[in-house]
Parts: structure tokens; C-alpha cells; sequence
């Protein structure tokens, strides 16, 4: 008997990556009222004002997980196409991470672009609403990295090679 990685954890596999939708907070908001119902129930059988409380609490608990269960409408792929027509320049590495904001957690992408040159002259950040693709907010700059330890000039080209 070996020890290994369930396939979905191995990241040798290629397969397309889906990240999880935010609806699946409903799953979470039903157990919680389900727990509620049987506190309130448990509270009525035997008069405790404790599980009335507690049914209480978790019912409050359960809708906010159905008003934060936003379905996610904009894909990774979707905000990196987005973000790339936002900055205005030739887009090569980019990178897309999903975060909330709000207090009912509203899911946006905030997105990491490089201009596609080498090495890349122009970096941008864009976030997106991911619930309706509305952009919020972008910066563009030139990139003030130095490239020059890697073998590359400040004006975007390789050294040529001796020979």
C-alpha cells in the first residue's frame, strides 16, 4: 500500500480550474436554519429560553449567509479578458485572484497585468465585480522594475548574445 494524492490535488493533472461559486453558502444558510428549527422546537417542548436564543442567533446567522450567497456571474477568464481591454496596452502575465468586499461579501476580481514587451514596460491592477462585470477601479503605470540583473536592458530588448 502506497501513500498518494487524491487526483483532485494532483497538480500534475492538467484540467481545467474552476473556482467554487458563492451560492454554495446557501447549503451552509439551510443547516443553520434546520439547527434553528430544532433549537425552536427544543424551546417550546421545554420552555428554555436558552435554545430560543440560540434559535434565534442561528437564524439570524442563516440569512446572512443566503444575502452573501451571490452567484458569480464573471469567471476567471472572463476578468482577465475584462481587465485586459481596460488597460489599454497589449496584455502578456496577468494574474486574477477572487476577494469579497462589502458586509454582504460581494465577490470581485482584482486582477495583476503586465504589458506584453519583454521585459514588460507597463503594469496594471483592475478589479471587477464579478457579480455583474462592472469594472471599479484601475491603475496603470509604467513598470518601475529593474530588469537589468536578468540580462535585460531598460529598453525592453536582450543584450545581443557575443560570439
Amino acid at each position: 500500500m502506497t501513500d498518494e494524492l487524491p487526483e483532485e490535488l494532483d497538480v500534475t493533472v492538467a484540467r481545467p480550474y474552476k473556482v467554487p461559486d458563492n451560492r454554495k453558502r446557501r447549503i451552509a444558510a439551510w443547516c443553520y436554519v434546520v439547527t434553528a428549527a430544532a433549537c425552536a422546537a427544543g424551546a417550546v417542548s421545554s420552555g428554555n429560553g436558552g435554545l430560543l436564543v440560540a434559535a434565534v442567533f442561528l437564524a439570524l446567522v442563516a440569512v446572512y449567509h443566503f444575502a452573501c450567497a451571490w452567484p458569480l456571474q464573471l469567471d476567471e477568464t472572463g476578468a482577465l479578458a475584462a481587465s485586459a481591454a481596460a488597460t489599454g496596452f497589449p496584455v502578456g502575465h496577468a494574474s486574477a485572484q477572487l476577494a469579497w468586499r462589502g458586509l454582504r461579501s460581494r465577490p470581485v476580481w482584482r486582477v495583476l497585468l503586465y504589458s506584453a514587451d519583454e521585459p514588460p514596460s507597463k503594469r496594471g491592477l483592475v478589479e471587477l465585480d464579478a457579480v455583474n462585470g462592472e469594472i471599479l477601479g484601475s491603475y496603470t503605470e509604467d513598470n518601475p522594475e529593474d530588469w537589468s540583473a536578468y540580462g535585460f536592458s531598460s529598453g525592453g530588448s536582450p543584450p545581443a548574445s557575443a560570439s
